[in-house]
């Protein structure tokens, strides 16, 4: 990686975190989706937007994470020698992990348990009968990408390892293939394992695994090409124009589709339908030229940062592993509210980021805490 500022990539990943902390403030109030706790809303004038935010959401941030993650491997790599990095990767990726499965899960489902089911039952009483002693939660992320990097170490050998390439970023003909040969391949892996299939206990979806594999393997061959150095707003451009295409046009298709052919919203998640062969595609296509966007926005316009920013930018790692909390513990502090939970998420919302952050930021002040988070 040639040494530039790159402040945007830092900005990118803040970025992402607020859209974490969003999508999973969005699904306790009723978008489709996992989480511990929900409260959700009937009112079609919502979900239809809540939907399309989660689904938009999904093509692309959590793919972008392991994009920008496998950025940086291989000259770390290089730099501190594959005894010393692995010894990091394992403290700061595993003792988070160990943490959230043996502590914070019990406490997340206790908290939902006693105060969202109202079982007034105490923490320790709950330890008795609780058994996901494994359990990642949202730090399934975490886990895939020990697993990516622990691969990837023991691959490299057999590799060309060469960092001194030149090959020119893909022109947008073949981004755009890509992600379409990247949806049938999803839609394949979805005849088996549809969308909402967990392999437990690792808390994987392998409905999307496609687009994280294929993200970070591109993130490790960017970084050897020089690609970022590539990117630029004439490239971005047209795929903002396909962004907003496949977002507002495309995707209200979808919705027509499940109108006049009368299937559930299950038919658009695998089993080898049509309809999950059209969303697989719609959701490829919508994440890469999302990314290709924001790199080129990101490098030109947004290579800077202020001091909220740098903070912002410090904690994310620890407001990625602790928004749970906040999240679950805004939603029951509202329960008692007496309004539809669509109204509940425009607090909800941006109050959760808010938080989040400033937890984080606490929690990296914290000396030692600061090493791993």
């Amino acid at each position: 990686m040639q040494k530039k500022k790159i402040d945007y990539i830092d900005n990118l990943r803040v970025l992402l975190m607020v859209l974490v902390v969003l999508h999973h403030s969005f699904i306790t109030y009723g978008a489709p989706g996992g989480w511990y706790y929900i409260e959700a809303t009937k009112k079609l004038g919502a979900l239809i937007p809540m939907t399309l935010f989660v689904a938009t959401n999904q093509s692309f941030f959590m793919g972008f994470f392991f994009f920008l993650s496998a950025l940086f491997i291989e000259s770390s790599m290089i730099k501190k020698g594959s005894k010393i990095f692995m010894f990091d990767r394992l403290k700061r990726l595993g003792v988070p992990l160990v943490f959230y499965s043996l502590v914070f899960a019990p406490f997340l489902n206790w908290l939902v348990e006693r105060f969202g089911s109202g079982n007034k039952i105490s923490f320790w009483n709950y330890l008795q009968v609780y058994h996901d002693w494994v359990s990642f939660g949202v730090l399934w992320f975490v886990a895939a990408l020990l697993i990516f990097t622990c691969i990837y170490v023991l691959l490299r050998p057999l590799l060309n390892t060469s960092t001194d390439q030149s090959r020119l970023l893909p022109s947008n003909s073949r981004i755009l293939l890509f992600a379409a040969c990247l949806g049938i391949l999803s839609y394949l892996v979805r005849i088996i394992f549809p969308v909402g299939w967990t392999l437990r206990p690792l808390g994987f979806q392998p409905a999307h695994f496609s687009q994280y594999i294929a993200l970070f393997t591109l993130g490790i061959i960017a970084s050897r090409n020089h690609w970022l150095d590539q990117f630029d707003m004439k490239k971005a451009r047209p795929f903002l124009r396909i962004t907003l295409i496949m977002m507002f046009l495309v995707f209200p298709l979808l919705y027509v589709i499940k109108l006049v052919s009368g299937c559930s919203i299950d038919a658009f998640s695998g089993n080898g339908t049509y309809q999950s062969f059209l969303t697989a595609i719609w959701e490829q296509i919508t994440g890469l030229s999302i990314m290709v966007f924001l790199l080129g926005y990101g490098r030109e316009k947004w290579n800077s940062q202020n001091s909220l920013l740098k903070k912002m930018s410090r904690s994310a790692y620890a407001t990625y592993i602790f928004h749970p909390l906040i999240i679950i513990s805004l939603a029951l502090s509202f329960k008692p509210v007496l309004v539809d939970p669509a109204f509940k998420l425009l607090f909800l919302g941006p109050l959760a980021v808010i938080l989040s952050f400033l937890l984080g930021e606490l929690l990296v002040k914290i000396p030692g805490l600061n090493r791993i988070l």
